[in-house]
């Protein structure tokens, strides 16, 4: 099993990825986005809905989210320099706005208060260290959930990147915060081999994808520890 939850699920079948995902337009968007990326990515072996079978990448997983890398810190590098050369081509199709993501958001933050998910001080905290993220940005090419289960190496060469579903024009740092939102010590491997970008816009993101995923993780029945360590790092 590579990746699961509630709405898809990505399994590893010795030399096949299987997808999963009942809903056909989020396996249109990966199939498409997969054929425009700059970068490695699996090849698509056939589909019959609801299932997508992907070639398997050499290698394994950049790490797993709650637990620490071992991978080293040219191995990061190596990926920021993947990041970079997919952020470097224009955006495939449209994606949202600040705006819209600051809307959602706002909504995520009132379910999370009004479930007694999260405290009113700790969703402060955590709008207020999000602001700097919620700002208009130039759209690039995203992968839109750049978690380091979905990056395969080996060694330093990356060999591919699953789930493209969320691809799309939005914010580069919001890949990169994706990537270290548990590993955020490794933020600086990271950035040495994609180049400069805005640290306090990254960092702004932790907090941002974390109230959004919380909501998520919530309904789906998954434990948010990652999430809550980045928000309870806020002070």
């Amino acid at each position: 099993m590579v990746v699961a939850h509630h709405e898809r699920a990505t399994l590893r079948v010795g030399g096949v990825f299987l997808k999963v995902d009942a809903d056909r337009a989020r396996a249109d968007v990966e199939v498409a986005a997969m054929g425009l990326a700059p970068v490695p990515t699996p090849e698509v072996l056939w589909r019959r809905p609801p299932v997508l079978a992907l070639g398997a990448l050499r290698g394994a997983a950049l790490a797993r989210m709650g637990e620490p890398s071992s991978a080293p810190a040219s191995a990061w590098a190596a990926v920021g320099a993947m990041a970079r050369a997919l952020h470097d081509a224009p955006p495939p199709w449209p994606g949202r706005s600040a705006e819209e993501v600051a809307a959602e958001v706002d909504g995520v933050c009132a379910w999370l208060v009004d479930n007694g998910v999260l405290s009113t001080d700790v969703v402060a905290r955590a709008v207020r260290a999000a602001a700097p993220a919620l700002r208009p940005w130039t759209p690039v090419f995203t992968h839109g959930d750049l978690q380091v289960a979905h990056v395969f190496l080996d060694g330093d060469e990356v060999t591919g990147v699953l789930d493209w579903s969320e691809a799309g024009g939005g914010d580069a740092a919001y890949d990169l915060a994706s990537l270290t939102l548990g590993h955020p010590e490794r933020l600086g491997d990271l950035v040495a081999g994609y180049g400069d970008v805005d640290l306090d816009v990254v960092r702004a993101w932790w907090a941002a994808r974390s109230l959004k995923a919380i909501r998520w993780l919530v309904e789906h029945g998954i434990e948010p520890a990652p999430e809550l360590a980045v928000l309870s790092r806020l002070g």
